[in-house]
């Protein structure tokens, strides 16, 4: 019976290694690969993407079987900038250990294929990822790129001509030459700046947009856009709006390949009937002004911190630094000392830089201290740095500049409409930093006018006119302020003052046609009134506007004839209806 024990004990062994053996299934291509390749690896590794080699079908993956264990093994692919456990991100492109471990069984195993069913067949990499785009344009003028010299920034231009308000939900971006785009942001130039150069169609040179928009409008939403990115629908309430008579502007990143390439992107809307209801707002904190560092330093910091004036919610975080970022910090420091972590990036690389949004907002109380800390390597040992040996780095546009900037899109928690609040927030803390920078105090003055902030608003803006008094747009603002405190005849001034340095400042001969409306010289309001609706023919309001001006003359049948204008473009213009009612019913 003692002997019988061993027997029985060695044929339970194998009976258990059997059972084993039938229920874990080998590792395939098709049933376990595809899917972890598919969702971190395809969007830079297919046709027309950046990747070298595409990874799509089972045989593009089998000739560079080994070369992808060792790539995930050391985690150098995919790129997953972020650490984890300091923000959880949508879409993180970070393999598990298990993923790891299951590419290299199956690599060790002789790469079989597995069972080819309709599932694990891949997506066509032509086609575009969220359907055919309700509108698609190309850029006016196509660009070549030298090949070889410094990067460029190129500002590409888009007239979608729109005969009506659009709200976009979505845009799919295709840059041409995928491989010499670094990344780029999409612009929605809403004043025609890009109109009034002389050649638009041909686009601009330069990062810095020395125009009259914003480095981001829609002022709320990440428009950004780098190779492999797969474009983002914005949820239902965030769509952006887009105008009759805007122009959008592809301002890219270009890096010369070696060979020169004409480059033309497409740009591809996708539209919604839902207008905005959520009210995001883009904050930043930076210190450009502060990035001076010496040749040789490893680890020269530059810090921001920003209280929030109301309760927010975090949706999303874009860090950026050139080549000579090293350790890229954010984090929030709660009212009562707790602190929140809202990204940390150990080893910064700019060419995988990215939005990174949470799966759940980050919930920031007002008086929270937002902070930034970014750590800059400018040694030799720096295998980035462009500059060898290396030399002194400040801050500028060029690749081989500096830059140290934090993104936050927030939403106000509550859900109301608190965008201002936090914009002149924002402001304020920049003309602590600047206070000799035109912009901002303009910025700022047009803030203060919004809210209200009367005095406020004309404190900015004298200041914004006394650093640059040759700036149009800082004249026609003061102009304005100058209208709501009841300054009248300075407004005036102001506005012609606005005009003589730029006679194309359409809203600031608007606004002195009023100025002079209300001064009595209503001869010289409709000459100005004229020219502002041969600048816009197509405003129903203007013609009504151009009718009310001309009806204070007694001129009742031009008057009439400016109202019939208005209601050919909007028949549904009550005011026009009603003053040509009026005029026409009334004895003269």
């Amino acid at each position: 019976m003692r002997k019988a024990l061993p027997i029985l004990a060695g044929l339970f062994a194998v009976l258990l290694l059997r059972s084993q053996t039938r229920t874990t299934p080998p590792v395939t291509f098709r049933q376990d690969i595809a899917p972890i390749l598919r969702q971190n690896c395809e969007s830079c590794h297919r046709s027309g993407e950046v990747g070298p080699f595409p990874l799509v079908t089972y045989e593009d993956v089998t000739k560079h079987a080994r070369q992808i264990v060792a790539v995930t093994a050391s985690r150098f692919m995919p790129p997953w900038l972020p650490e984890p456990g300091y923000g959880d991100f949508q879409d993180a492109r970070r393999l598990t250990d298990a993923q790891i471990k299951t590419i290299a069984d199956w690599v060790r195993s002789g790469t079989p294929e597995g069972e080819r069913t309709e599932a694990s067949v891949p997506p066509i990499a032509e086609e575009p990822r969220l359907g055919p785009p309700d509108m698609v344009f190309k850029a006016i003028q196509p660009f070549l790129l030298p090949a070889d010299g410094p990067d460029v920034f190129w500002n590409f231009v888009f007239s979608p001509n729109l005969p009506a308000r659009r709200y976009v939900r979505a845009v799919e971006i295709r840059a041409g030459a995928q491989r010499v785009v670094h990344h780029a942001n999409l612009i929605v130039d809403r004043m025609n700046s890009v109109r009034g150069m002389k050649n638009p169609g041909a686009g601009f040179g330069g990062m810095d947009l020395n125009i009259k928009y914003s480095v981001f409008d829609p002022p709320g939403n990440f428009l950004f856009w780098k190779p492999g990115s797969a474009p983002y629908a914005e949820p239902e309430g965030f769509a952006w709006r887009l105008d009759p008579g805007n122009d959008l502007v592809l301002n890219a990143h270009l890096q010369p390949s070696g060979k020169a390439e004409l480059i033309q992107p497409t740009i591809g809307l996708y539209f919604t009937d839902k207008p905005s209801t959520q009210f995001p707002v883009l904050i930043q904190l930076e210190h450009d002004g502060a990035i001076n560092i010496p040749a040789g330093a490893r680890d020269f910091l530059v810090s921001d911190d920003l209280r929030l004036p109301v309760d927010v919610d975090v949706l999303a975080v874009y860090p950026h630094a050139h080549y000579l970022g090293k350790l890229l910090e954010a984090y929030a420091t709660l009212p009562g000392g707790k602190r929140v972590w809202l990204i940390r990036i150990p080893a910064w690389d700019s060419n995988w830089q990215a939005v990174y949004r949470y799966r759940q907002p980050v919930f920031l109380p007002a008086g929270t201290v937002v902070s930034m800390r970014y750590h800059y390597d400018n040694s030799a040992a720096n295998p980035r740095n462009p500059n060898q040996p290396p030399r002194r780095v400040k801050a500028g546009n060029n690749a081989t500049d500096e830059m140290g900037h934090l993104w936050l899109q927030v939403l106000s928690h509550d859900k109301r409409d608190h965008r201002r609040e936090i914009e002149e927030a924002a402001t304020e803390h920049r003309a602590q930093k600047y206070p000799d920078d035109y912009a901002t105090y303009l910025d700022l003055g047009e803030l203060k006018l919004s809210r209200l902030d009367l005095q406020g608003s004309v404190s900015a803006l004298e200041t914004a006119v006394r650093i640059d008094p040759k700036q149009s747009q800082g004249h026609n603002m003061l102009g304005a302020a100058f209208t709501r405190v009841g300054r009248g005849q300075e407004a005036m001034q102001q506005f012609e003052t606005a005009l003589k340095l730029d006679a194309g400042n359409v809203n600031a001969r608007y606004n002195l046609v009023f100025a002079q409306v209300n001064a009595g010289k209503l001869s010289e309001a409709e000459g100005n009134m004229e020219q502002v609706v041969a600048a816009y023919p197509g405003e129903a309001g203007l013609h009504n506007l151009w009718g009310e001006l001309l009806v204070k003359q007694g001129r009742y049948a031009e008057a009439i004839s400016q109202f019939d204008q208005a209601l050919a473009i909007d028949p549904k213009l009550e005011a026009a209806r009603t003053n040509r009612a009026q005029i026409a019913d009334s004895p003269h």
